[in-house]
């Protein structure tokens, strides 16, 4: 109880913080203008066939959330941030092979931000892209009307405005704001989507039966047993004992079993439903060879298939490797340690600490994408063993609204921190 009172006492001191205040309003603003945009559809859809052919679709419904909720409104941001997602991660393993770009990331804040026009400048043709397919998957089933070619020119140049629009908001979070802007972004189109998944499940369940009840329990359960997880899993560090001989210093080295934060479950579900959306597009094609090869991947890549979950779960676990050894460079690490006159007790310094340093995060790596792996695709089994569909992307979203949450308790707590030491030196 006393802890719960203390994060209050923590966001109501935060409030009365001007930095972190204007963070706040500026964030909020800035949420506020992304909603608005969200609502915003592009001409010649029909909105009434949209909304049931997302109801119908789970993988659709998936990539709903992680759009921010733009892309049930079929709006000019309806490709959310998945373009940046994807040209990001492109970007990123291409510099695992291209010895100019890992060079480049490793020139501090201006290799940072040759890397990031890089990838908004790729982020363009694959908007386009994926718009042309989001557009040819709706006109398939008649939700958009027949358009000139000038129309749908101009429909895909704004569905791509958009993204870069979703974009600069979220640089400008990162700059100006508070908290990462991509995950904002989401966990704004996940705590938009919530009233309406509640109140699906409630209209559509029948509550009268002893078993649908059971089964929204268990459900629930499945949930709370998410959350704790998250929550418990973000705040487990391993400390790494430090010794300072020119100082005389003991101290510790906190390294996260969860370094690499929410990216990998929002990296995984870009790729993940890429198959089943191909198949949905070729399943529509003229060419009976194609047709079948969109039906059997929109078969096997169905959320609820065994190899679906497998894949989603060996993406998660992949990814989860991939952006530690982004954020978190062992190397690095022991360079800064070996100038500062710090080491590893029983490690000599150099080549010997970054090679403790690899070995400890690989297998909190392997920990950690592991556990991720597990409730990412736990919301999915539970919707099996139960049957509640309309709650199953709840899950998925609870992973990242808790995730985003603690984070940002995290950066208003070192903001306040900061304020206070400030006003003290003075």
């Amino acid at each position: 109880m006393a802890k719960y009172t203390q994060l209050l006492s923590l966001y109501a001191e935060s409030i009365k913080t001007p930095v972190l205040r204007n963070k706040i309003l500026f964030t909020l603003g800035l949420l506020l203008a992304f909603r608005f945009i969200a609502h915003i559809p592009v001409p010649g859809v029909n909105l009434d066939l949209l909304k049931e052919f997302f109801a119908q679709n789970q993988i659709l419904s998936l990539l709903n959330i992680f759009s921010g909720g733009t892309l049930a409104n079929f709006s000019i941001a309806a490709l959310g941030l998945q373009p940046y997602i994807q040209a990001s991660v492109i970007i990123q393993l291409f510099a695992l092979v291209n010895p100019r770009l890992d060079e480049l990331r490793k020139e501090g804040e201006y290799g940072r931000q040759k890397m990031n026009q890089y990838m908004r400048i790729l982020t363009v043709p694959i908007a386009f892209v994926q718009a042309f397919v989001m557009y040819s998957l709706l006109r398939s089933q008649n939700i958009i009307t027949s358009l000139s070619p000038i129309t749908i020119i101009a429909l895909l140049c704004s569905m791509v405005a958009g993204t870069m629009i979703m974009l600069f908001f979220a640089e400008l979070i990162n700059n100006y704001g508070l908290g990462n802007g991509t995950s904002m972004l989401i966990f704004a189109g996940i705590v938009a989507s919530i009233p309406a998944s509640v109140l699906q499940t409630v209209t559509v369940a029948d509550f009268s039966n002893p078993q649908t009840l059971a089964n929204f329990i268990a459900f629930l359960l499945v949930i709370c047993v998410l959350i704790a997880g998250v929550v418990f899993v973000e705040e487990a560090v391993l400390r790494v004992p430090i010794h300072y001989a020119n100082r005389g210093q003991k101290t510790y080295m906190p390294v996260k079993i969860d370094t690499a934060g929410v990216m990998p479950i929002i990296f995984a579900v870009s790729l993940a439903t890429s198959p089943s959306l191909l198949g949905q597009y070729l399943a529509q094609t003229t060419n009976p060879q194609l047709i079948q090869v969109g039906q059997t991947l929109s078969r096997l890549f169905a959320t609820t298939h065994p190899l679906y979950i497998i894949f989603y779960f060996s993406l998660v676990v992949a990814f989860t490797f991939f952006y530690t050894q982004v954020v978190f460079k062992p190397k690095e690490v022991s360079e800064e340690l070996r100038k500062s006159g710090g080491f590893i007790p029983g490690v000599r310094p150099g080549i010997a600490t970054e090679h403790r340093l690899q070995y400890i995060t690989n297998r909190l790596m392997l920990v950690g994408g592991i556990f991720l792996g597990l409730i990412a695709v736990l919301p999915t089994l539970a919707q099996i063993a139960t049957g509640i569909t309309t709650l199953t992307v709840g899950g998925t979203s609870v992973l990242i609204g808790v995730s985003v949450i603690i984070e940002l308790t995290k950066r208003i707590e070192n903001v306040v921190q900061m304020y206070r030491y400030e006003r003290l030196s003075y």
